[in-house]
């Protein structure tokens, strides 16, 4: 999302807007990039580079000032210096404090207000970026940016644009996935999920490993289950969509990697009581003909955790997510009391679901 540009239609991810500036030439400085996803941000900032700096003089039309050389400045000559054989000098001042309502050491109110006034009428020769993973939108620092050059928040993809970032990222190695598989890649990784810190970073890595895992052309679920670092709820939920469709040698490789991996069965038992209430609460709720812009309320979820248990509540009545619900915590109080051992409890659950 940008700042401080005409809005009306459905806005544009950010990473989009600056992809289309760099192409067309019309980046204005300074540029605050800020939000979330790091990965993109840093995608950005490369991508300036690229564009704005030739390879041969890059250690002197391109620089970073940050931690105890940050002054005002060493900031304004850096953005004064003329490009030696570049388009333009690229200078980057990353997480700058200021900007997201926190004081920078050696950088006094009087410096901002002078800096607020510099950049006002800055060199064009340069293009200063500042960086930060969050924007206080109420300073004058931010405003006067907005409006002299540009803001923009890095957010996390909708699913179209995670896709596509799977999809292309696959296409370079020459490997292909069908869409739903892709679908389910994106549910088990837990990218969508609150309570989640999966970013593109993470997701970039998984992809890198299964691409290396997989023997062939077409990215299999077992690929992916084997080398996603997606956290154990997302695994849960995918041991549920696959004993949905009947699938319970997935669903028991599923739970053998999350055990290997150091998940204790108490947690997991918990996990998947929580995920067949998801599920039950989704189901009565439809029924009832609540959209789902009201269920994410009600049930206090993401929607893309919503959209997902949509389809996989469908394939049960309510009768038998209650009845499940009740063997996951009969099980719960048996593993307990020290009944049953709590493994081989988790895998009867399964095997009965």
């Amino acid at each position: 999302m940008a700042y401080g540009e005409s809005r009306g239609k459905k806005e544009e991810h950010a990473y989009k807007v600056i992809e289309k500036k760099i192409k067309e030439g019309t980046l204005k400085s300074p540029l605050f990039l800020f939000g979330p996803e790091a990965y993109l941000i840093q995608w950005a900032v490369s991508a300036c580079v690229e564009k704005y700096v030739s390879p041969g003089v890059r250690d002197l039309d391109f620089s970073k000032i940050e931690g105890g050389n940050l002054t005002l400045a060493a900031l304004v000559e850096q953005c004064e210096t003329l490009p030696m054989l570049s388009e333009r000098r690229v200078i980057i001042v990353p997480d700058f404090p200021v900007l997201a309502g926190n004081k920078a050491k050696g950088f006094s109110e009087q410096d901002e207000e002078e800096l607020i006034a510099y950049i006002k009428d800055a060199a064009p020769s340069s293009l200063l970026i500042f960086t930060g993973d969050a924007a206080d939108k109420r300073r004058k620092m931010y405003k006067a940016i907005a409006s002299a050059g540009g803001c923009y928040e890095f957010s996390s993809l909708d699913e179209k644009l995670l896709k596509g970032f799977i999809e292309k990222r696959l296409k370079r190695s020459g490997k292909t996935a069908k869409p739903g598989l892709i679908s389910r890649w994106i549910a088990l990784s837990g990218y969508f999920d609150k309570e989640s810190d999966y970013t593109l970073y993470n997701l970039e890595n998984d992809i890198r490993k299964v691409i290396a895992y997989s023997g062939g052309d077409e990215i299999l679920w077992e690929d992916i289950t084997e080398t996603t670092s997606g956290n154990a709820d997302t695994y849960v939920f995918s041991m549920m969509d696959a004993l949905s469709e009947n699938r319970k040698g997935d669903a028991l490789r599923l739970l053998h990697n999350l055990l290997l991996s150091g998940e204790k069965e108490y947690k997991l038992l918990a996990l998947i009581c929580s995920q067949l209430e998801v599920l039950l609460m989704t189901k009565e709720l439809k029924e009832e003909g609540m959209p789902v812009d009201r269920m994410k309320e009600q049930i206090n979820v993401h929607e893309f955790r919503i959209r997902r248990a949509l389809p996989l509540a469908d394939r049960y009545s309510v009768h038998q997510l209650r009845s499940t619900l009740s063997r996951a915590y009969e099980i719960d109080r048996t593993i307990k009391t020290g009944a049953l051992d709590a493994r081989m409890a988790l895998e009867l659950l399964i095997a009965a679901v």
